[in-house]
This record gives structure tokens, C-alpha cells and sequence, in this order.
């Protein structure tokens, strides 16, 4: 059962807000810290991702150098279907392409995502060009609904059941996407849910 938020925490963008907190996040966990797994090859990168519109025009200001960059040109890096969602930033949403099996942006060879590196090493806040679905994942939204992706829920998460929980890996982005008193809000929650107030479940 969803729990309810006293008030509606808007993300930095406007879209999503959140009013309710799926309890799972609480408890469900993953490995978190990506580039230290030595199991799982990147496979959660296998399918592409969903970019926000704002994020995707953010990523095209810098097409020239990340074509560089990447080795790829811009016209291979989205599909061309928008999605029209009004809960995420830009009002939708396209994807990545996948090649070789894996999203256009995943370093190969190497590991992890080439749009952060190009962020790291450009000195630009990562935030700037990666969507708020890449970067809450697995934690994820459904309308005003935070909540597991369901690779999480359903343990198809090739790193689910190690490490930190889903809200305890990913505190300090909600901080930075929904604020600070999101966070203490669903710091409560989740003292709440660990004392047995709320089932939710484990694994």
C-alpha cells in the first residue's frame, strides 16, 4: 500500500510530483555502486534508456563534441517515436538507440556510461545531460507514484537482493531532484516502514 506524503514535492523541473511513496523502496535492495559490480556486464544498460525531452535538447547543446566523443553520430543516438508523458520533464520522452546490443551510449570497450564520462571529464554536473529515469534507476515513477522499477520488484534485476536499499543508495539524488524536505519526509517513512509499521517487501 502506497504511502502518502503530507504535501506534493514537485521535482526541480516541475514534473514529476510526487505525493506517494511505494514502501518497497524502502526495503528492496541493489548492488548501487555500478562500476565497482564485476558480475553483471552492464546488462541493465542492454535495452537503452528513456531521456526526458529537456535532457535530450540539453545532449544535442553539446552534439559536436559528444559525436567526438562518443564515435557516434547524433542521428544514431535516438529513436525518433516521442512518447508524450506530461510527468516528466520536456512533456515526453524518447530512447536511446541500442547497437551491438547495448545502448548507443555504454562504453564498449570498458564499462559505464560515455554521456557521464563526458561529463566528468568536461567538468559539467552529470545532471545536466542524464535523464531523471537513468539516474533514479531502480527507483522510478508512475504518475504522482514513487515507486521500484519493476525489474527491482520482480528480482529480473541481475543486481537485486545485494547492497543498500533502492532509497538508501538513491537518497542524495531524490535531495537533489525533489529537495530537502522530500527527503526528510520520506526519511520518516522509511523509520516507519523498518519498525514494522508498513509491510513491505524483501529480498
Amino acid at each position: 500500500m502506497a504511502l502518502s506524503l503530507t504535501v506534493p514535492y514537485p521535482s526541480r523541473y516541475g514534473t514529476p510530483v510526487i505525493q506517494r511513496v511505494d514502501p518497497a523502496i524502502f526495503t528492496l535492495r541493489y548492488f548501487t555502486h555500478c562500476l565497482a559490480c564485476g558480475f553483471c556486464g552492464d546488462a541493465c544498460c542492454d535495452h537503452g534508456v528513456d531521456v526526458d525531452l529537456r535532457h535530450r535538447d540539453v545532449i544535442l547543446l553539446h552534439a559536436a563534441r559528444l559525436e567526438a566523443w562518443t564515435g557516434t553520430r547524433r542521428a544514431a543516438w535516438f529513436t525518433t517515436r516521442i512518447e508524450r508523458d506530461e510527468d516528466v520533464p520536456g512533456g515526453g520522452t524518447v530512447r536511446t538507440r541500442v547497437r551491438n546490443g547495448h545502448c548507443v551510449f555504454l562504453a564498449r570497450p570498458g564499462r559505464g556510461c560515455k554521456l557521464h564520462a563526458f561529463c566528468l571529464a568536461e567538468g559539467i554536473d552529470y545532471h545536466e545531460l542524464k535523464s531523471l529515469v537513468d539516474i533514479l534507476f531502480p527507483i522510478t515513477f508512475a504518475g504522482d507514484l514513487l515507486c521500484a522499477a519493476e525489474e527491482l520488484q520482480d528480482g529480473s534485476l541481475i543486481c537485486s537482493s545485494e547492497g543498500p536499499t533502492a532509497y538508501r543508495g538513491l537518497r542524495e539524488e531524490l535531495r537533489y531532484y525533489f529537495g530537502e524536505a522530500f527527503v526528510t519526509e520520506c526519511d520518516g517513512l522509511e523509520a516507519h516502514v523498518l519498525a514494522g509499521g508498513i509491510m513491505a517487501p524483501s529480498r
